[in-house]
């Protein structure tokens, strides 16, 4: 598959809004927003994401068609990676590459990451990418209405 970043369209919100509210993929993700099925608090985030100088947002195309959306953000310093794939496209290689093209387009480090640790696939596609492992937290994930071990990892220079 060919896969590419570009800049987010607002055609490809509703798009994002469906993949965010497929049960697997939040429950998969844990650290989701409090409630994902609120269009308006999910327009929100995007209009501001979409607005600020700390967010590289992108769309995630893969044969030309919209499997999903990464990003950069944060504080100098501080700033972490994220990415969301429509599960239909996993296991494809698809984040893997996506998240190459958005490091090659950030060339700031370090960059962190977090993933729940029980998140194979996501773990996997980080240190694939070059991320590596330096702690262990625990915090609320939200989709799983629990406290779940989680993984910070960071990609340096």
């Amino acid at each position: 598959m060919n896969v590419e970043l570009r800049q987010v369209h607002d055609s490809d919100l509703p798009v994002f809004f469906r993949q965010m509210n497929d049960p697997e993929s939040l429950s998969m993700a844990a650290f989701t927003p409090e409630d994902p099925a609120d269009r308006a608090a999910f327009d929100t985030r995007w209009s501001r994401q979409r607005s600020s100088p700390d967010v590289v947002a992108r769309t995630v195309l893969a044969d030309g068609d919209v499997v999903g959306s990464a990003a950069v953000y944060g504080v100098p310093g501080e700033r972490e990676v994220t990415y969301w794939i429509d599960r239909a496209y996993w296991g494809k290689g698809i984040a893997t590459q996506a998240l190459l093209a958005l490091l090659a387009e950030v060339p700031e480090r370090p960059l962190y990451a977090r993933a729940a640790s029980d998140n194979a696939g996501s773990l996997r596609v980080l240190e694939k990418c070059g991320f590596r492992v330096v702690a262990a937290a625990r915090g609320y994930a939200t989709a799983r209405g629990a406290e779940i071990d989680e993984t910070v990892l960071i990609l340096e220079g």
